[in-house]
């Protein structure tokens, strides 16, 4: 990797962050900064967590190739995340310091790093999802429930998005599940992403 290349590193963690900052200067890497030294800075990877990982953060850095801390996210759940922000790979909370550098090579050369066997298996596993019939007869409100959850949010999020309670969510997402022939909602966003069968919301 080019050590000259900017880094940002934002978690909710200041002792992580620093920990990570100095690690990255000690070894050489000319430009990193934490997130409340951002002004004007632009990076070039962007170390995140669930806490700080935001639409409106990406936004702000729409080139930037971001690596996700998993801080204990359930599978299912990393992977939905993974999916539905389109980051460049995910580092288990035990990543050795020298495994975190041969991530930023990686992504910075256009590669995905995933260092979590349970995600590297469910999200092969969620490139072959099978479609029951064409489109299979999703309803226009199944439409926007499957356009919110590739967008990440929750069923809470979902439900007040369209006024209606998070148990009517589930049960919409019980439907949809069964008409495409998926288990979870990282296949589902694979599954709506190869058919677009997310209308925009």
């Amino acid at each position: 990797m080019d050590k000259s290349l900017p880094i940002g590193i934002h978690l909710c963690s200041h002792l992580m962050s620093e920990a990570i900052y100095q690690f990255l200067v000690q070894n050489g890497y000319d430009y990193v900064a934490m997130s409340e030294r951002f002004d004007g800075f632009t990076p070039h990877v962007l170390l995140v967590d669930s806490t700080t990982l935001t639409r409106d953060l990406l936004a702000r850095y729409p080139e930037a190739k971001v690596l996700l801390i998993d801080a204990g996210m359930e599978t299912d759940t990393l992977c939905a995340t993974f999916l539905s922000y389109r980051l460049h790979g995910i580092l288990s909370p035990r990543t050795r310091l020298h495994t975190l550098k041969k991530a930023l090579k990686a992504v910075t050369e256009g590669k995905t790093w995933i260092d979590n066997a349970a995600v590297k298996a469910s999200l092969k596993d969620a490139e072959t999802p099978s479609l029951l019939g064409k489109n299979s007869g999703i309803t226009h409100r199944e439409r926007e429930i499957i356009a919110y959850t590739c967008q990440g949010l929750t069923n809470k999020e979902i439900a007040r998005k369209l006024a209606i309670s998070p148990y009517t969510v589930k049960v919409h997402l019980s439907h949809i599940f069964a008409k495409v022939n998926v288990n979870s909602r990282s296949k589902l966003i694979v599954l709506a992403r190869q058919h677009r069968l997310a209308r925009s919301a």
